[in-house]
């Protein structure tokens, strides 16, 4: 079993990169691998977005969302894209471990392969 963490940087314009995030995370989880998605940058968005149930990608993150493998969202990030409302209205948590931010040297210390979209 591998351990990967999948974060999301994509823009507002990037759909099939936050979507094949969450596809992606939900097919390795079912492989058994131990996986943690962290929307972060100007992927903060995307929550809510995905959050909204009028979305046609609404039950592709509420599955994964399910599976326990969205770890959480950049605190700061969230708060810079406007965001951080929404994040804390979905449930998530929000990371903050470095000034604010996630961090890639916890993941990278507990054996976490990254893969950023």
């Amino acid at each position: 079993m591998k351990k990967i963490a999948i974060l999301v940087h994509s823009t507002e314009n990037e759909l099939g990169r936050a979507l094949h995030s969450l596809l992606y995370a939900q097919e390795l989880h079912e492989a058994g691998h131990q996986v943690k998605v962290i929307f972060d940058g100007a992927g903060t968005v995307w929550v809510k977005k995905f959050e909204d149930p009028s979305s046609d990608y609404h039950p592709v993150y509420k599955a994964a969302k399910n599976m326990g493998v969205i770890a959480g969202v950049c605190e700061y990030c969230s708060s810079a894209f406007g965001v951080s409302e929404d994040v804390k209205a979905s449930g998530l948590a929000s990371i903050a471990e470095r000034d604010g931010h996630p961090s890639i040297a916890k993941l990278i210390a507990e054996d976490y392969q990254i893969i950023t979209l």
